[in-house]
């Protein structure tokens, strides 16, 4: 297993937007409820066990999950899919965006906007995920356990790889190993941050200070449309550069 310093920039921010967006509580219970859908029992829905690991991850009060889970047996409730859109941001830098909606021309049509309004261009599905792979994901606070002691746990649960950065660690694993792995690791060490199928770069873009500002213009409104659950890009920034443009943003 090969650890790694840095991963703030493969997938975007990842704890800064959690503690800024504004509807992350309504993102999640939306994903809550279109788990719940299918079966409400997080017991035999991996799905929707991966949901409410995440919310709490997030500090979701036990009332919000309840009530979405609720939400998914009312007849009215939204039907919601999950769609992959994918496309170039400023740089040539490759954006995948996982989006949960009812209205599929509305989403697509708002992405679209947000794309060419800032800078990029959408793609074709396929169009950037081959520079991607699917994985298991789960991410920890170091605050709680030794990085040596949850490490050492990851890799007989069967993860595969980590990277680890600024007190928290994000465990890799094959996608239908996740479970499995973030079962043991829940076990031993409670609710991770995070718990999801992800999308991990196997290639990365180096982005200076003149595409900078507009790329991360770009995936902060994506991150903001209601629609859109995660965002992820190739991107490579220097700590200077990432600082120096957040700073004016």
């Amino acid at each position: 297993m090969a650890g790694h310093s840095k991963f703030k920039n493969i997938q975007f921010r990842k704890s800064a937007q959690d503690k800024k967006r504004a509807g992350m509580f309504g993102k999640i219970a939306r994903e809550i409820t279109a788990a719940a859908r299918s079966n409400p029992d997080p017991a035999s829905n991996p799905r929707l066990r991966s949901a409410i690991a995440n919310a709490r991850g997030c500090n979701m009060p036990n009332d919000n999950i309840e009530r979405a889970i609720k939400r998914s047996r009312d007849d009215d409730s939204a039907n919601y899919e999950s769609i992959r859109y994918e496309g170039f941001a400023p740089g040539g830098v490759g954006v995948i965006v996982e989006a949960l909606t009812n209205n599929r021309n509305r989403t697509a049509g708002e992405l679209r906007a947000i794309f060419g309004k800032l800078g990029g261009s959408m793609g074709e599905r396929g169009s950037v995920s081959f520079l991607f792979e699917q994985v298991g994901s789960i991410i920890y606070s170091l605050k709680d356990a030794k990085g040596d002691e949850m490490l050492e746990a990851a890799v007989d649960a069967g993860a595969s790889d980590y990277v680890s950065e600024d007190g928290s660690c994000e465990f890799f694993c094959e996608p239908d190993a996740l479970h499995d792995v973030s079962g043991a690791l829940e076990a031993r060490f409670g609710a991770a941050e995070s718990t999801r199928l992800a999308w991990r770069a196997n290639t990365s873009v180096a982005v200076g200070e003149e595409d900078a500002g507009a790329l991360l213009k770009l995936l902060d409104a994506l991150e903001d449309s209601d629609d859109v659950q995660q965002v992820y890009s190739n991107f490579d920034m220097s700590d200077e550069v990432m600082e120096r443009v957040s700073a004016n943003g």
